[in-house]
């Protein structure tokens, strides 16, 4: 009532609703459906309300974001030169519109509202926030100038805004990347690779002005196991060795057995080692000599090596070398594990990556997580303990596998919370209030939401500025400008 008579002067209860609650294009909707919210709009947030608006016409969704701006690591994680993967922000956009379908931009869950809020407000809360954290590797001088997560740098050259100052120090010549899944071999062709492919993608132009002037031409990427363990996949080992004017770099010796062990591989396994040991291999003479010029740069495998020190340089100002212990493995195939042998060795370096994993946070105390795990304890998609408490992606099992994966899982999670409305396990026989307490929740604490025609208004502008330069979107970096142009009437 008290929200109704800070509005009383600009007409009733249903001004108030249309005010908080109406988007362009949206059906007017029914106080009986059953109210979900959904924590986070990246990939998991997305497919799970997919799969809830599809299989359910009585049910009601509501995303939130904490930036102003939807889509996650679709739009802050993808490299920018792989723009078919960012198809999927086609889909997503069309569920946004879907007559059953609120998205809420600068929200940020856990502080601007508490999960118990929004548990009060709706029959169900899905936690799909992501893995925003870094695990560290725990090793001494891993915060020496130089060395930068895979997470902060990937980051940079997309646009997020958190990491836009991070201003990594491209004047070395020699980059180690440790960890050698597909993250880690996105950030070594970004460094790698020619800027007039990078200039007609949606890169950052303050990365691609860095970039434009960096000196590194080796990297060399560094796992603690064998060729047959790598956790990269074929399609981005295919562009490292399809890279123009860069040339494999190899150590023969990591590749001793390989060759026979082939035919006991399952196939992408198989696939994928064939093309790395050809790339270790079978240079012609003229290609050696070729991509032996001055001019080329080079990439490498490092196998059966653990980093145990970042060492600094004579004052301590930044990075000069890793240590990394030789490694031997024990037992065969994915189960391999890899031993160390006693021996060390030192890498000379000035830039150092650290490509070992993404991990989640908690966002709420109220909300149970597992800090060994980094993920909130459930039961396929179901949170431990927690009545009417979902989670799915990241947040579920842990940063694994590509998005093709987090949409299954999403949609996992989606059936879960469908079976439970169909069995009562879940209770939506009481009416929710949904979005309509917690917008109230947010005017009275100044929080002002963007919603998803605000977010097109940015899309929209970014997408001009970026077909001035050449390119598909030039994206903006601070939540300020975002906020800024969601708040303008649209040309």
């Amino acid at each position: 009532m008290r929200a109704f008579k800070r509005l009383s002067t600009g007409g009733t209860l249903l001004a108030w609703k249309s005010k908080w609650r109406s988007q362009p294009g949206k059906s007017p909707l029914s106080s009986s459906n059953t109210k979900v919210c959904v924590v986070g709009s990246g990939p998991a947030g997305f497919y799970t309300a997919q799969h809830l608006l599809k299989a359910r016409q009585d049910v009601e969704v509501d995303i939130y974001e904490r930036l102003p701006v939807p889509f996650g690591l679709v739009r802050f994680g993808v490299a920018p030169d792989h723009p078919e993967v960012k198809n999927v922000i086609n889909s997503f956009t069309q569920t946004a519109k879907h007559a059953r379908c609120h998205f809420y931009g600068n929200v940020n869950i856990g502080k601007d509202v508490s999960v118990e809020e929004l548990r009060q407000a709706y029959h169900a809360v899905i936690l799909s926030y992501g893995a925003e954290g870094n695990r560290t590797m725990g090793i001494p001088g891993e915060d020496l100038p130089g060395v930068y997560s895979a997470k902060d740098f990937v980051g940079w050259y997309n646009g997020l805004p958190s990491c836009r100052d991070l201003n990594p120090d491209l004047s070395p010549e020699t980059a180690v990347i440790l960890g050698q899944g597909n993250v880690a071999l996105d950030v070594a062709r970004i460094l790698l690779s020619p800027i007039d492919i990078l200039k007609k993608t949606d890169i950052t132009q303050a990365a691609l002005e860095a970039l434009m002037e960096s000196k590194v031409r080796r990297v060399l990427i560094v796992g603690r196991r064998g060729p047959m363990q790598v956790a990269c996949t074929i399609k981005e080992l295919r562009e490292m060795v399809k890279l123009p004017a860069t040339r494999p770099e190899m150590l023969q010796a990591d590749f001793v057995g390989v060759s026979e062990a082939l035919s006991d591989l399952p196939r992408p396994r198989k696939r994928l080692t064939e093309l790395m040991l050809k790339s270790a291999t079978e240079l012609s003479t003229d290609e050696e000599r070729e991509r032996s010029h001055q001019n080329w740069r080079s990439w490498g495998f490092r196998f059966f090596r653990s980093p145990v020190q970042i060492r600094p340089n004579s004052d301590g100002s930044r990075v000069e070398a890793v240590r990394l212990a030789v490694n031997r493995l024990e037992g065969s195939g994915e189960a391999a594990r890899a031993v160390l042998t006693g021996e060390l060795e030192d890498v000379t370096c000035g830039l150092v990556v650290s490509s070992i994993g993404y991990k989640s946070l908690p966002i709420d105390p109220a909300v149970p997580f597992d800090p060994d795990k980094a993920i909130v304890p459930n039961q396929m998609g179901r949170v431990h303990q927690a009545p009417g408490l979902y989670c799915s992606g990241w947040l579920k099992t842990g940063p694994t596998g590509v998005i093709a994966t987090t949409m299954n899982n999403s949609f996992d999670t989606a059936k879960s919370l469908i079976e439970d409305m169909d069995s009562g396990h879940l209770d939506t026989s009481a009416a929710k209030s949904g979005a309509e307490s917690i917008t109230d929740l947010l005017a009275k604490r100044g929080v002002k939401r963007v919603t998803f025609p605000d977010w097109e208004k940015i899309d929209d502008l970014e997408r001009r500025k970026g077909e001035a330069m050449g390119k598909p979107r030039e994206k903006m970096l601070t939540v300020e400008a975002m906020l800024q142009v969601a708040r303008t009437e649209k040309v």
